[in-house]
Formats: structure tokens, C-alpha cells, sequence
């Protein structure tokens, strides 16, 4: 297999070998100095606009915010860093369906342990997961069971990261969602679970209306559960239910606050992805668009540029947008948008496999118990949180980490045995 390491501008796909399309390849990456000289430059000649004139976020990312997290970015921040502890984990290539995916593969050293795909979102990365490999496949480590222990498999969603940028359109949630059967079946794991967050969500929710024979269960820390009828009185602004718990009420609250002031990035990445140039040129434009996500974890990311200090680091923000910056995948990512044509976001999809469900408070909207177990008829676990948001693995690991691991628990007496030894890559 040969190594491959990905630079700066260059597609995944591109000046590659000739080779099987079942080959798995070593990874590593290293962006020359260059580049970093390059994107400090860019930072340092930006042209500011003037100050907001409100003293509060409604009007966007706020000057001192972008001002100091521009300042850190060109001063302070070492993607070297990053880039070591993206390579002390066994990365790979492999392509499926025409397109080249990158992964992290993690084995246990628990050899029963669960297999598990993991798989992030918008405006995320693997970066997001990072926190939890150890946790996951080293449970005993955290003071966990041997019992509870994961191999991990962590793909990079065509378009972000280092995967191939789709070239043709169709790589929707659906198209992905078999792609990560085939990525699990690739690497010889016969029974597996799934689990995802934001985009990663929607595709183990899609791979769980599949059911492909292979998938055991999802475990979602964005799960799609909100009436139909209760959506639409939320858009309309119609009476609600006058029945509704108090849990039912404040998730209806934050859906109304995510349709009036949160779903504009949405709208245009649905609807114009490729006008989106002035962020695949400009890093302190790039960074604005890939903070103001909602409006609880750009709450927290202003405090942490503040000076703050909270679940996410200055330096965990500044990683994952760096990748964007590195990979040139501000708009390729935006296309998951343009290309969900077949699933509304918030509204069940008919999953008849056992799910888990963990809802963290900070979440755009925090599932209630009532709606999970309506959508989800084999729901498996429910767990309500105090504390986490929508980067939920990245702020809180350990939170998320024992989530995961109760979530998915019912799920290792049905895993048998594999039919076949994995392969080890």
C-alpha cells in the first residue's frame, strides 16, 4: 500500500496510482510551511468592517470576537500540533463508489469489543471526535469496563476533510449512508453500530432506515424526532398543543429560535453552496461562517476567545477551522445541503432498528423524552443531559463517551460473533 499525504490544493483524489478500488492505503498528513506562512499572511491583511452597532450577537459574529480569534490564529496557534495528533492515530484511504474516503481505524485492544462507525457534521471534522477514541477503545483506562469497548472507525464525510471532493452530484445522506456499510464491510466488521451528530446523524438515521442486515443499532446525539404537525405550527406560528409537557415546550421554543435567527447558513448551502467563494478565499471569513453555527455554541466560543475557560479550547476551534482552510473545502462542504433533497431535517424517518438517543441541553433543540420514544419505536436508551451542546463529543467526551457506551450496551448481546477476524488496518 503507499502512503499517501495530502497537500495543500490538492483534491484526494487526485495523481493517485493505479489500484483496486478495494485497496486500503496508509495516511499521513503534513502541509508544507508555506502553506502556514501563507494563511498567517492572509489573517494579517484582512479587511476588517466596522463595529456592530448593537451590543449583543443578533446582528452576527461580533468584532472583538473575530478580532481576537484572528489575533490567536496568526500568533499563537501550532496546526503542527494537530497534525501530531492526527498522525498518532492509524489514518487511511480507500475508495468507494468513485470517490476517495479518509478514515480513522482505531482497534481495541478488547478483541469482543463493539465495532462502531463514527461520523461528524457540519461545521465539524474528525477533529470533533478525537477526544473519544481513548475513551472508547481504552475504556478500562477511564474507569470504565473491558466490556464497554469499541473499535472505532471515523470517516471524513465526502467533500470535508481530507476525503475526495465529489466531482458529480448524488452524494447525498442516502448514497453515504451505503457507502459506510461498505467502508465497515471493507474492513471485515460483519455486525456494527452506528452513531453521529448534525450530518453524522442524519446518515446513521438514513443507514438506520436502510437496515442493511450488518447495522445493530445508532446511537444519535442529534436525533430526529419532532412531530410533523408540531414542526409545522412552529414554522406557521399556529397554536401549539395545548397538552404539551414542559420538556415538549422548551424544545418547541428552540425550534422557533433556530427557524427565526439560526437557519440562514443552512438556507444558502441548500440553495447557492458555490456562491460561497469569498470563504475559500478569505480565513477570517471562513472562521465567521464556521462559528456562528447556532447560537448557543458561538456563546461559547465568544467566552472561550474571551478568555473564558470551557469545554472547547482556543485551540480546538482554531484546529478544525484550519483543516477547512488547509483542505479548500469550505464550499465542497456546504454541498450536503444542496444535495438533501429526499429528508426534512427535524422529522422522523421511520427507523426500526433499536436506536439510543442522548439529549444534551445546548443542542439546537433538546429532544424530549415523549418525541424520542414516538419516532423511534426500539428506542434503547435516553439519556438527558445538564451539561453539552452541538459539538457534543468535542466539548464534553467523557459525558458523551459514557452516553455512548450506555446507549449502545443492549446492543453487545446480538453481536455474536463477527463471521470473520477484522481486517487490521
Amino acid at each position: 500500500m503507499t502512503e499517501v499525504t495530502q497537500q495543500p490544493g490538492n483534491d484526494a483524489t487526485a495523481n493517485r496510482p493505479s489500484r483496486d478500488t478495494a485497496d486500503i492505503r496508509p495516511f499521513q498528513v503534513h502541509y508544507p510551511d508555506s502553506a502556514l506562512t501563507d494563511l498567517r499572511r492572509r489573517i494579517n491583511a484582512t479587511k476588517w468592517p466596522g463595529r456592530e452597532p448593537v451590543t449583543d450577537p443578533s446582528q452576527g459574529v461580533q468584532l472583538d470576537t473575530i478580532r481576537e480569534l484572528a489575533r490567536y490564529w496568526a500568533t499563537d496557534h501550532d496546526w503542527r500540533k494537530c497534525e501530531a495528533k492526527l498522525n498518532a492515530l492509524p489514518q487511511f484511504m480507500t475508495e468507494i463508489d468513485g470517490l476517495d474516503i479518509h478514515f480513522i481505524h482505531v482497534r481495541s485492544k478488547h478483541e469482543d469489543a463493539l465495532p462502531l462507525i463514527v461520523t461528524h457534521g457540519w461545521p465539524g471534522s474528525v477533529i470533533e471526535q478525537l477526544k473519544i477514541v481513548d475513551p472508547l477503545t481504552n475504556p478500562t483506562a477511564h474507569g470504565a469496563s473491558a466490556s464497554d469497548a469499541f473499535h472505532l472507525v471515523i470517516p471524513s464525510l465526502p467533500g470535508y476533510g481530507f476525503s475526495g471532493k465529489p466531482t458529480t452530484t448524488g452524494w447525498g445522506p442516502d448514497r453515504i449512508a451505503r457507502a459506510w456499510v461498505e467502508l465497515m464491510k471493507r474492513l471485515g466488521y460483519t455486525r456494527f453500530a452506528a452513531q453521529g451528530g448534525d450530518w453524522g446523524a442524519m446518515v446513521a438515521d438514513v443507514m438506520g432506515t436502510q437496515a442493511p442486515p450488518e447495522l445493530l443499532g445508532i446511537h444519535l446525539n442529534w436525533p430526529f424526532t419532532i412531530p410533523p404537525d408540531i414542526d409545522k405550527a412552529v414554522q406557521t406560528g399556529t397554536a401549539l398543543p395545548s397538552d404539551l409537557s414542559a420538556d415538549e415546550r422548551r424544545a418547541c421554543e428552540q425550534l422557533d429560535f433556530f427557524y427565526k435567527h439560526e437557519l440562514g447558513y443552512a438556507l444558502e448551502m441548500a440553495s447557492r453552496p458555490q456562491t460561497l467563494y469569498g470563504i475559500e478565499d478569505s480565513p477570517v471569513g471562513l472562521a465567521a461562517w464556521l462559528i456562528d453555527h447556532d447560537a448557543r455554541s458561538y456563546a461559547l466560543i465568544a467566552r472561550v476567545f474571551g478568555g473564558q475557560t470551557e469545554g472547547l479550547t482556543r485551540d480546538d476551534v482554531l484546529d478544525n477551522i484550519t483543516l477547512y482552510w488547509l483542505t479548500s473545502t469550505a464550499v465542497s462542504s456546504g454541498r450536503i445541503y444542496w444535495e438533501n433533497k429526499r429528508y426534512t431535517f427535524f422529522a422522523p424517518k421511520h427507523v426500526a432498528i433499536p436506536v439510543a438517543v442522548s439529549a444534551f441541553p445546548d443542542e439546537v433543540v433538546q429532544t424530549p423524552r415523549s418525541w424520542a420514544e414516538r419516532a423511534y419505536p426500539k428506542l434503547i436508551h435516553y439519556g438527558k443531559l445538564d451539561k453539552g451542546g452541538h459539538f457534543a463529543a468535542w466539548e464534553q467526551p467523557q459525558l458523551f463517551s459514557e452516553e455512548v457506551r450506555a446507549g449502545l450496551r443492549p446492543l453487545r448481546g446480538a453481536l455474536g460473533q463477527q463471521g470473520s477476524q477484522p481486517t487490521v488496518h
